[in-house]
């Protein structure tokens, strides 16, 4: 996979969050396969892409901000929001 996959904006801290738990339930050999635009994403975006998400599996937590806007797309405020993604090795395709 090459193109990105999700709308991860880029934040180094959050990568660093995701790779340390996939470190943590993987070994840091598979956290160096990691690659926030393609291989950890949400659970409604793997079901987009023909994926289900094994079951068992717990997700994998991040924090991410949302802004709200008014309508000239000044930002009012910033909120934190936690995300919950599942690394590939969570998932398979789906059977259909």
């Amino acid at each position: 996979m090459s193109e990105s996959l999700s709308n991860y904006k880029g934040s180094t801290a959050t990568a660093d969050i995701v790779r340390k738990q996939i470190a943590e339930r993987w070994g840091t050999e598979e956290a160096s396969n990691y690659d926030p635009f393609t291989n950890a994403l949400t659970f409604k975006r793997w079901s987009e892409l023909g994926y289900k998400i094994l079951k068992g599996e717990k997700s994998l937590r991040s924090k991410t901000f949302v802004e709200k806007k008014d309508e000239q797309g000044n930002t009012l405020k910033k909120y934190p929001k936690t995300v919950h993604l599942f690394y590939i090795k969570q998932v398979a395709k789906s059977e259909k």
